[in-house]
């Protein structure tokens, strides 16, 4: 008769196995030897050191080349974005302007540099005219205060500086954008650089938020994080390249590509100069209504607050109550 008591056996169990080391190597661990082929080891030396056989994400030859301009694209926008997100800014103020236009006291140092050379070589054509420029410069440094206190003014509009709903987003460059990004630096609070490679050297400015500070490739993806998450667009006097971030938002916004969003111009004077808009009106080349999708701004103040009650009047307040 059988022990009905008796307990069943126990199945056995294997061991964890070392996630890295083995007891036993595999023979595609050690490279074949010599004295099985004497030639073997040049010709293994030859295969590891081909660009064929590096791993494609650590071969920038091949990352480089026409062909995988697609992989690149992507790249280039998905690290800033995966930044944003795990720090998780929701919207940005785009601040653009002139990279020239220097803090007032170095705009006047310029000035009495060039009026000392100037001095000593009294009628000079070229250092007259770089006279005349670093002179209109340093009228316009003002600028450079009302960009930083406007960044202030951002950087102090949520709940402390760990709140990232709104944050202030340059290019990365020197001038008014360093301004709107030394003003959040000022008070605590995280800004966003977007900076660009080009042929010669560029240096960010030193008041981004190291972690958000980024560089492209591509102008196109540099554009495209701009606008992606953008409720405001601010345009301090500038060249080229606030000319063309200003006139592609105002042509998306026009097109309605995007939701409309506010664009300030900072310093009626300079721009009603740099851009008639009027005078496009007059000829028929746009309409009444694509002159009321800006306005001008001389004060941080009358900035911040114009971007505000614009969000207000849209039924999407800026800053919701947590």
């Amino acid at each position: 008769m059988k022990n009905r008591n008796k307990s069943p056996k126990e199945p056995r169990i294997s061991q964890p196995a070392h996630p890295q080391r083995r007891i036993e190597p595999l023979p595609s661990d050690r490279p074949k030897p010599p004295e099985e082929d004497p030639d073997a080891p040049r010709r293994v030396a030859d295969i590891l050191a081909h660009p064929s056989y590096r791993e494609a994400d650590e071969d920038l030859d091949f990352l480089n080349r026409y062909e995988t301009r697609g992989v690149r694209l992507q790249l280039d926008y998905f690290k800033p974005e995966w930044y944003l997100e795990q720090h998780n800014v929701t919207h940005t103020i785009v601040v653009f302007g002139s990279t020239r236009v220097a803090e007032p006291a170095a705009a006047k140092r310029k000035v009495e540099q060039l009026q000392a050379a100037l001095a000593q070589a009294p009628g000079d054509p070229e250092l007259l005219h770089r006279l005349t420029v670093a002179q209109r410069i340093q009228s316009k440094s003002h600028y450079y205060q009302v960009a930083r206190e406007f960044g202030r003014l951002v950087g102090t509009g949520g709940c402390g500086p760990q709140d990232c709903r709104v944050v202030v987003m340059t290019g990365g460059g020197p001038g008014m954008m360093e301004a709107a990004n030394r003003g959040a630096f000022d008070v605590g609070a995280k800004s966003v650089g977007l900076n660009i490679n080009l042929p010669h050297e560029q240096y960010p400015n030193p008041y981004i938020t190291p972690e958000l500070c980024f560089r492209f490739h591509y102008f196109a993806l540099r554009k495209l994080h701009f606008l992606l998450r953008a409720k405001a667009l601010v345009a301090f006097p500038g060249g080229y390249g606030t000319f063309d971030e200003l006139f592609e938002t105002l042509t998306l916004v026009q097109t309605r590509k995007i939701k409309p969003v506010p664009i300030v111009l900072v310093g009626e004077q300079y721009w009603r100069q740099a851009f008639n808009v009027d005078f496009l009106v007059d000829e028929g080349v746009i309409d009444r209504e694509d002159r009321d999708l800006f306005w001008y701004a001389e004060t941080a103040q009358e900035i911040w607050d114009g971007i505000l009650h614009w969000h207000e009047l849209s039924g999407e307040p800026l800053l919701p109550p947590i």
